[in-house]
């Protein structure tokens, strides 16, 4: 009689741990994609009310504890009065009663962050007290299952929740608990005594196959999406992933600007690939109305084609400016969710292996391609020439602006503040030249402690403007902050100026092809997502400015120097043939065709053995990969040492500061150096230096934040790094 109450509850117990376990992927999310904070105490909550409803069969008491939880989470969360003190009862019913009388006038949106709390720990109480029943008195596991899965698949599809260890750790717990709640039913029907025993014989196999299936199912090769993903629909329409107008956006490039502001939230996936000479700037559009929000377009989008992919679009004079011609060729991701074309300063053609028909918007120099929205990931090469802006020059070029650019680009609101163009004036204050003025707001803001930053970036309220809220009260934002100023100032002081945005140049890829002399492979991901400045000036044209702090513009400008210094003439280097970089391409390409080929003949001469031949080669086969996998299991420690010295060996022959830095924390973690939640990376640098012994992890810190947020090459030297980098890498696996 003991032994099949003991099993009885045992079975119970595991499979409320699991309901709870499938319930906490549910609370997971919250702080993600809401402005719901101290997540952890909603789920310890949930965890007492399950544990309560299990081992407690006195309703009273069960009520008492689950009671006496919730008053001291909210305690701990908003009253700072004495605990069941006068003060504190009156809070309390304060709070109540105001909330009520809210709810009452169904004014939910002005509820306290005390009564929505209340709320939500009482939702969560009545959930334990069903997921108990569902669980462990009806035994319903199923819908519940189907329920996680669906809310997860939601919330990785359209917010920025991330879901796969989510989905896989549902998937273990579900199909385990299945199987155990299968078993459940029929030891209820079953007279036999050895239920323990027949609990390890059912068990074993279930836990092994959804272990095997859930390996194989992360390991396998998967296709390409074959729908199209409704999320850039999703983030074009609504500029914000996550819930409703949330506080936290999701960095990448989306077209509607007209609400500026907010928190943005990193990602790293990549949208394309480039090769490319030179790190450049990849535009995309301009925008010329600024309405205090943010940007809009005084005209709809025009699309006109590009006959033979001949650009006629000109950001600047060619004939007035030194150019360099050059070709790159861009390679769009599989997955990409990028529907415009990008394309560097000084385009001139731009054609498609496929040969797409392109179509431009002469207004803004949007390009998009015929097919972007059936398959956005169509390659192109681009033809173009890269400026060189003469100093002198810009700064005799004259202030006769055309009545078409000013009529466009001086554009402000009404109600724009005063203190605005007033400080606008004061910043050029002595300077003479528009290009000069120009430096002179540029420099402005990396001068006088204006920060960058993507978490905690405030969004204007109604009557308030976004660029007098970041230069005189925040003094705190991301580049949109900084451009946008930029452009409100110069056309506060009647200089023509307008609002781009694109991709900065990306990361040069580690592992290089075979390219044609000055040419690399660089990786644009959703984080180099960017907005910047054009500047007009009437002999020249659009000139680029970057005034965001920490970054640097990739634009060449140049002294004009009246010596007999020997200099190296630009137009006598030696131009890189176009055809250079489009022969890479079919080489790779018919490589990789012959590999197919070699891989297709394999498959056709193994598809000739049949009967016996074929069980012999699986049964080698599984004990093969037995015995390999028992090799690799007792020798994993040697097999991580030895594949971390092998890429950092790559990594050193082209010291690539970013890279490596990335794969040392990577490392680090790997070897239970844990970075802990909203810790910097100098501290997490000095407590490595601390548990090693060393002081090179933090040199190489100050080194890497100097290379990333300057955007320029470090004032160190690269063997002084790679000692330093050696240094470290010897301390971890030693």
């Amino acid at each position: 009689m003991t032994s099949k109450i003991s099993l009885s509850s045992i079975s119970s117990f595991i499979l409320l741990l699991a309901g709870f376990l499938l319930f906490w992927e549910w609370l997971r999310p919250l702080e993600e994609v809401t402005d719901t904070g101290s997540s952890y105490l909603f789920v310890i909550y949930t965890a007492i009310c399950f544990l309560v409803s299990f081992f407690l069969k006195n309703a009273l008491a069960k009520f008492l504890i689950k009671s006496i939880s919730l008053l001291l989470i909210l305690d701990y969360l908003f009253l700072e009065e004495t605990l069941l003190s006068l003060q504190w009862f009156q809070v309390i019913m304060s709070e109540l009663r105001y909330n009520l009388e809210i709810a009452w006038d169904n004014d939910w949106f002005l509820m306290t962050a005390f009564f929505r709390s209340l709320l939500f720990l009482l939702l969560l109480w009545l959930m334990s007290y069903l997921l108990h029943y569902w669980f462990t008195v009806a035994n319903k596991f199923f819908l519940f299952v189907v329920l996680t899965i669906v809310y997860l698949a939601v919330l990785d599809t359209f917010t920025v929740y991330e879901a796969p260890l989510a989905m896989v750790r549902t998937f273990v717990i579900s199909f385990v608990v299945l199987g155990l709640s299968r078993y459940v039913k029929l030891m209820d029907n079953s007279e036999t005594n050895d239920k323990k025993g027949n609990l390890l014989t059912w068990m074993t196999p279930i836990i092994a196959i959804v272990l095997l299936a859930a390996l194989l199912g992360i390991y396998s090769p998967k296709p390409t999406p074959q729908w199209p993903d409704p999320v850039p629909f999703i983030q074009s329409t609504a500029g914000h992933v996550g819930f409703g107008d949330g506080p936290v956006q999701k960095v990448g490039y989306g077209e509607d600007d007209s609400r500026l502001g907010g928190s943005f939230v990193q990602d790293d996936t990549k949208v394309f690939e480039a090769i490319v000479h030179d790190n450049v700037y990849w535009r995309i559009e301009s925008k010329d109305v600024y309405t205090g929000k943010g940007w809009e377009r005084s005209a709809e989008l025009d699309y006109v084609p590009l006959e033979n992919g001949e650009v006629r679009f000109r950001t600047f004079s060619v004939q007035d400016t030194e150019t360099k011609p050059y070709e790159a060729m861009v390679r769009p991701e599989s997955t990409n969710e990028l529907p415009k074309v990008v394309y560097p300063y000084g385009v001139n053609r731009i054609q498609s292996s496929q040969r797409e028909s392109f179509f431009m918007d002469m207004k803004s120099g949007m390009i998009e391609v015929e097919s972007s929205e059936q398959s956005p990931n169509t390659s192109y090469s681009v033809q173009y020439d890269a400026p060189s802006f003469s100093l002198d020059e810009l700064r005799g070029n004259s202030n006769n602006d055309p009545d078409h650019i000013k009529q466009s680009y001086l554009q402000l609101p009404e109600d724009l503040p005063e203190r605005v163009s007033d400080l606008a004036a004061e910043v050029v204050d002595g300077e003479e030249t528009r290009y000069d003025k120009a430096k002179a707001i540029e420099s402005y803001f990396a001068l006088n402690g204006y920060t960058y930053q993507i978490e905690d970036v405030s969004i204007p309220e109604d009557g308030e403007d976004y660029v007098d809220q970041f230069l005189f009260e925040t003094q705190v934002g991301y580049c949109d902050n900084f451009s946008t100023s930029m452009v409100v100032m110069l056309r506060s002081l009647d200089i023509p100026a307008r609002w781009v945005k694109g991709f900065t140049g990306g990361a040069e890829v580690t592992d290089q092809p075979a390219l044609p002399e000055g040419y690399s492979l660089y990786e644009v991901t959703n984080n180099n997502a960017h907005s910047w400045v054009e500047v007009y000036f009437p002999d020249t044209g659009w000139v680029p400015f970057e005034p965001t702090s920490g970054f640097t513009n990739p634009t060449d400008f140049y002294q004009e120097v009246t010596s007999d210094i020997d200099t190296e003439d630009p137009a006598e280097e030696e131009e890189v043939p176009e055809e250079d970089i489009s022969e890479e391409t079919p080489e790779t390409e018919d490589a990789e065709t012959d590999e197919e080929q070699e891989d297709s003949m394999l498959g056709g001469s193994a598809n000739k053995d049949n009967g016996n031949g074929w069980l012999y080669f699986w049964i080698s086969l599984v004990v093969i990969t037995l015995i390999l996998t028992t090799i690799a299991y007792l020798k994993r420690n040697q097999i991580k040492d030895w594949y971390a010295l092998r890429k950092w060996d790559k990594l050193t022959q082209k010291l690539d500061l970013e890279p490596a830095y990335i794969y040392l924390l990577d490392l680090l973690e790997n070897r239970g150096f844990k970075r802990r939640k909203g810790q910097t990376l100098r501290q997490y640098a000095k407590e490595i230096d601390q548990q090693l012994g060393t002081t090179e992890m933090y040199d190489l810190t100050l080194a890497y934040e100097q290379y990333i947020y300057r955007n320029q090459e470090t004032s160190e030297d690269k063997s002084k790094l790679r000692n330093l980098f050696q240094q470290v890498i010897d301390q971890i696996i030693a």
